[in-house]
């Protein structure tokens, strides 16, 4: 293989990385391939000696550092995700369960927007700054314990796992009344978050207790 094929493979690499990056919903992965794709396309230049286009990569390559980096650090942070306690039959949550209706479904295929007569359900809104980006709906089963109907964030957002917010500030759940609270095991769930978020499998489902 010539310098000359091994040069053209490296940019057609950054390339398509490039172009690849965006057809991504999720931010996180959208930036990590926008960068690859990028600093490749930026040595490639740079050893073909095309320095406007050189450049312009390495612009793209510290945005996508500047991006990655704010990214990381906000993903924890309470000022920037938030969980907010709405009623369930709230019109804005019924328009973004409404609006996302397809997608819930493919999580939670037996999830109903509304609750049933004499059902308790506490509901969650999940916001970054001003956009409501997920919903956690819990309905209570009882002595204290939540069963969580729906745990769902929009996709391009799941890489952050923002609905950890209802489960770390365990004062929303406490002051809803909740002392432990469950879902039903299945093989959609991520167990990874959810040993993230400090459940435990239980048997047949998932628990966690809530701090007081």
């Amino acid at each position: 293989m010539t310098t000359q094929t091994v040069l053209e493979i490296i940019g057609w690499t950054g390339s398509l990385l490039i172009v690849a990056s965006l057809m991504q919903a999720r931010v996180l992965k959208f930036r990590w391939m926008n960068f690859a794709g990028a600093l490749i396309a930026t040595i490639y230049n740079g050893i073909i000696e095309v320095w406007p286009f050189a450049f312009m990569n390495l612009a793209i390559t510290i945005i996508d550092i500047y991006w990655l980096r704010r990214l990381y650090r906000e993903r924890n942070d309470a000022t920037v995700y938030r969980a907010l306690p709405v009623s369930a039959d709230d019109s804005y949550l019924q328009h973004v369960l409404a609006f996302h209706a397809e997608d819930i479904a493919r999580h939670r295929a037996d999830f109903r927007a509304l609750p049933l007569d004499g059902e308790r359900r506490t509901v969650f809104l999940l916001v970054n700054g001003d956009e409501a980006i997920g919903v956690v709906s819990l309905t209570d089963a009882g002595d204290g314990t939540g069963r969580i109907d729906l745990d769902w964030v929009k996709q391009r957002f799941r890489d952050f796992s923002p609905g950890e917010f209802v489960y770390k500030e365990s004062s929303v759940l406490a002051d809803a009344g909740f002392s432990r609270v469950e879902m039903p095991h299945s093989e959609s769930l991520d167990s990874t978050y959810l040993t993230k978020v400090g459940f435990v499998r239980e048997g047949d489902r998932w628990v966690r207790t809530v701090s007081a």
